[in-house]
């Protein structure tokens, strides 16, 4: 059998095979193949086969959690049973040795020092512990996008009602005409009691990449610090902490890094940690040591060890590889809409100002209908926005996603179009 007959043989097995437990669905690496291909399609035909894939629907909601490919799997699994093995020698000796070097790496990955950096459960930790940890004064405000995750909104809220904080909200266009639209929006909620700005670095709901650096300088030029939330950035874009010079970042592995779930980070500039109040109280650490803000109490620590195979996954690919098809899958579908009558596309059509993500709506139709009707008529899996300006189901293809899925996808969304 030739590597072309033999690459779509196994993508052809993954489409049909029946989801099962890992140890029945799997194939040994040998069976796997090679990773060296010259033909990109044959790579990527190649990445397909390393991941155990339900028959039942097309899966273009990956935004939530990118599911892990079979060697990170297989990696997880034989760290819970070495945790399990070594029992409580594990948890008092080499734990934190291992969690702080592969936050280590993490780092490197993200551009910033290790002493500034730690691993959390997920972007909703890293935040909300710098938002209830700020030292918020009465009267001081806080400026953020009505089109920001729930979760930090509504901890901003909460906070708010503790210290008696003022909240000043911008509306993010879909479609900004420069990077100055939208530096300037958030500029015009600045005022004198004004300390901290969340932005996204790249929106959750439409894809839309913000001009990070852009505004951390404007708002430094008035003195307000910036948190970032890059939930969807790391593993998807590369992100260079120390050139996008904010205050804040944090971001979920389980998404686009693809490890198991319950795997974060969040950095914090070296002059700003000892001012945060730690969401647990930890012993004897310096003030500016950013691991007084990292005590969770006994946490699955083997998903903590996944994520240094999970990059090893990654630089298997390469990240400016894997940014890049990324870039393709969703400029693949996104391009073959977006002059359709009655089809509305909430990302903007700018290559630099999105990559992996994008949101499509139809016209006179609700979201939760299209992504119903995505799914009970053509079986393809994705996520209603139904949220102030953004009326559409949020499209999130992975490295495995190919082409011809996504032709289904375009394909039934033109059948809808033409029914309104």
């Amino acid at each position: 059998m030739d590597k072309r007959s033999f690459l779509q043989k196994m993508g052809q097995a993954a489409l049909i095979t029946p989801f099962l437990p890992l140890s029945l669905n799997a194939t040994s690496p040998e069976e796997r193949g090679t990773y060296e291909l010259n033909d990109e399609d044959d790579f990527w035909q190649r990445i397909r086969v390393d991941y155990a894939l339900k028959p039942d629907y097309i899966n273009l909601e990956n935004g939530y959690y990118n599911i892990a490919p079979i060697p990170t799997i297989e990696k997880f699994h034989k760290h819970i049973e070495q945790v399990n093995y070594e029992g409580s020698h594990y948890m008092r000796t080499v734990q934190w040795d291992n969690k702080k070097r592969i936050a280590s790496r993490l780092a490197q990955l993200v551009g910033c020092d290790s002493d500034e950096l730690i691993i959390t459960r997920n972007t909703t930790e890293s935040l909300d512990m710098i938002i209830g940890g700020y030292p918020w004064e009465k009267g001081d405000e806080a400026v953020f996008a009505v089109q920001d995750y729930g979760a930090m909104r509504e901890h901003f809220k909460l906070t708010a009602k503790r210290y008696g904080l003022v909240l000043k909200t911008i509306s993010l266009p879909n479609h900004p005409a420069s990077d100055e639209e939208i530096v300037s929006l958030y500029e015009s909620q600045i005022g004198p009691k004004t300390k901290l700005m969340m932005i996204c670095h790249m929106v959750n709901i439409t894809g839309q990449i913000l001009p990070v650096r852009k505004i951390c300088d404007m708002a430094h030029s008035h003195g307000v610090e910036v948190m970032v939330d890059g939930a969807h950035c790391v593993g998807h874009i590369e992100v260079d902490i120390k050139e996008l010079k904010c205050d804040y970042y944090g971001s979920s592995l389980h998404k686009w890094l693809s490890t198991p779930l319950g795997a974060g980070i969040l950095f914090a500039a070296k002059k700003n940690i000892s001012k945060i109040w730690p969401l647990l109280a930890e012993h004897n650490r310096e003030p500016d040591d950013i691991g007084r803000l990292n005590h969770i109490g006994t946490h699955p620590v083997h998903t903590d060890l996944t994520i240094n195979d999970a990059l090893d996954y990654l630089e298997l690919i390469g990240m400016e590889r894997k940014e890049k098809r990324l870039r393709y899958l969703q400029r693949y579908w996104s391009d073959k809409l977006r002059d359709t009558e009655n089809i509305i596309i909430n990302t903007p059509v700018e290559p630099h100002r999105s990559c992996g993500i994008a949101n499509v709506g139809i016209r006179n139709m609700k979201p939760s209908e299209l992504a119903r009707t995505l799914m009970e008529e053509f079986r393809i899996f994705t996520v209603a926005i139904d949220h102030h300006n953004v009326q559409g189901c949020r499209i999130t293809p992975n490295v495995y996603t190919t082409t011809a899925e996504l032709d289904d996808f375009v394909k039934a969304m033109k059948i809808l179009a033409e029914r309104t």
